[in-house]
């Protein structure tokens, strides 16, 4: 049995390091499933079980071959890579799924519930600051501690990490503590942190004497006067001389509206328009448009009829409706208009579906690869327009690896430049800001940014559960002198960190803004980046409005909590 003691207990074997960092993940996520008062931590509890047993390794282990404890310092360059390596896959993963709707969240309502999240991550910035200054004494370490504090208080993760690439780089005076061990303030302040999140947005509702039945009513009532622009079938018959003798083109250019005509009838003959096609008197129109602009529409074309029988004429001329998968390159980032399928091809798009969500087919929207696209139009077309969009599910299947491995690159190397002053954005702040450019624009220089949502949550669950695992097992050395020295005190500031800016924005986000309270409840879930609080919020609301909020505001709030880390350290440690 020599050889399963030599791994277990030689810091400088490959496969010690292997074992505990399976030990830690497989037990870590096995314990993080475990449901507390209706709450689980989730993965983030393989940080608790890495400080377990590193704090084990650390003081009760003997090394045979030397007599003392194992300290893990042969493998210390080695946990360090890979915990910098896991935080880079992580948030440039995290950078890749925000990307392409990182801008759309500022339009319309987006940008009041963002300056509400900016309002709160700043906040806990300023009350974090206050208690540093009214508790603790003024040095860097204290400080350190702190930040670390903070963003166990919101739950935010890659906060932590982005601060620890700061603090690595510090190289100035710590005290005589020496390094600050920013995750064991995190792991003292995070489970009130899943608590105090829930707990805060609850008081809320009763400060502004919310009633949960009458919030439904409001939200009911706002989506039956604003119906959403789902697509809706309409058939028509043209009466207006108006629009007689316009062809579709010149159609869409004078209604200023969003629909696509299918189908056309005219004397019993059914075919498939295109641009050119001319619109007569009496002719029969089967067309998409959204829903809250039917009536116009109608009262603009002619009037509406009872649905033709159009079955006959389909079997003539075998009209087929079918789906297809955009994987070709070429198609990524390019406008339904300037592909002109009903032109070219003879068929039309009707719908579009991305990542679950179905958009209707307008001429100004582009296509990205993934994309579902329903066309309709004679088969022998609609077979010909499967070889121009590509319809390759399989290609899919496979990570886009390189493109991805470049963008980590260049995210490195944007992380390094310094803006002065020795600020930068660093390991994670850099692959972050390059993820959101390339998901955003990358279709405008022909990169393919595409990567399948298993593959998105794979790479980032494996690179979140490696930098966890890490930053646990080298805390668990210094985490019990961390909770004897002090560590009560980030317990309760931790929790004001998190309570205080909750409390102030989302009274202001619902008297000021008018907030509906569920959709007030996943606003305040993304801004601390919370999936355990989305969780709390969707199954009290019953509906989507917690999902809106939160999905309206995580991406500028992720990106807020990984940059403000390195800014607040680089600006009090210099």
């Amino acid at each position: 049995m020599d050889w399963l003691t030599n791994i277990i207990t030689n810091p400088g074997s490959i496969a010690h390091l292997v074992v505990i960092y399976a030990l830690v993940i497989s037990l870590g996520v096995k314990l993080g499933k475990i449901k507390f008062g209706g709450v689980a931590l989730g993965v983030t509890f393989v940080l608790f079980v890495g400080i377990l047993v590193g704090h084990i390794y650390s003081n009760y282990i003997v090394d045979p071959a030397t007599g003392s404890t194992i300290t893990h310092s042969a493998q210390k360059e080695l946990i360090d890579f890979v915990k910098e390596l896991g935080l880079i896959l992580f948030v440039y993963c995290i950078g890749l799924q925000v990307g392409p709707g990182f801008f759309a969240t500022f339009k319309k309502g987006g940008v009041g519930m963002n300056l509400i999240a900016v309002g709160i991550v700043m906040l806990n910035i300023l009350v974090m600051l206050g208690l540093y200054f009214l508790v603790f004494d003024h040095n860097n370490y204290n400080l350190a501690m702190m930040v670390g504090t903070m963003y166990g208080a919101v739950t935010n993760t890659p906060g932590l990490g982005a601060a620890n690439t700061v603090v690595k780089d510090f190289a100035g005076d710590w005290g005589a503590a020496g390094m600050p061990d920013l995750a064991s303030s995190y792991a003292c302040a995070y489970p009130l942190g899943v608590v105090g999140i829930i707990l805060a947005t609850i008081v809320v509702r009763y400060l502004c004497k919310i009633r949960l039945e009458k919030e439904q009513d409001q939200l009911r009532l706002e989506r039956e006067g604003n119906p959403s622009a789902t697509p809706k079938h309409l058939v028509l018959k043209i009466t207006n001389p108006a629009v007689v003798g316009r062809t579709l083109h010149d159609l869409h250019s004078f209604l200023k509206r969003q629909f696509v005509i299918t189908r056309c009838m005219m004397d019993g003959e059914v075919f498939v328009p295109n641009g050119e096609t001319k619109l007569e008197m009496g002719m029969r129109v089967r067309l998409v448009c959204v829903q809250e602009e039917c009536e116009v529409i109608t009262a603009l074309m002619g009037e509406a009829v009872e649905d033709e029988d159009w079955k006959e004429a389909d079997e003539k001329i075998r009209y087929v409706s079918r789906r297809y998968v955009i994987t070709k390159p070429e198609i990524n980032g390019k406008t339904l208009g300037q592909l002109h399928f009903s032109t070219i091809y003879g068929v039309n798009v009707t719908r579009v579906t991305r990542n679950g969500m179905e958009l209707f087919a307008d001429r100004n929207l582009r296509f990205q690869i993934g994309d579902r696209i329903l066309v309709t139009g004679p088969e022998e077309n609609v077979e010909r327009l499967k070889r121009v969009v590509g319809a390759q599910v399989k290609h899919l299947d496979h990570p886009n690896v390189g493109a991805l491995f470049f963008g980590i690159l260049l995210g490195i190397i944007v992380g390094q430049i310094n803006f002065g002053a020795g600020v930068k954005l660093g390991l994670a702040g850099g692959p972050l800001v390059v993820a959101i450019l390339i998901g955003a624009f990358g279709y405008r220089y022909k990169i393919n940014s595409y990567v399948s949502t298993s593959a998105n949550l794979m790479l980032r669950e494996v690179g979140l559960l490696l930098f966890l695992s890490s930053v646990g097992i080298q805390a668990g050395a210094k985490f019990w002198e961390t909770i004897v020295n002090g560590g009560v005190h980030y317990v309760w500031t931790g929790f004001l960190i998190t309570i205080i800016p909750i409390l102030i924005m989302g009274v202001v986000a619902r008297k000021v803004l008018k907030l509906n309270y569920f959709t007030l409840m996943g606003l305040i879930a993304g801004a601390n980046t919370d999936p355990p609080a989305l969780a709390f919020a969707t199954q009290t609301a019953g509906n989507d409005a917690p999902a809106i909020g939160y999905s309206t505001v995580y991406p500028l709030a992720m990106f807020l909590r990984i940059l403000m880390a390195q800014v607040v350290l680089m600006i009090f440690l210099s």
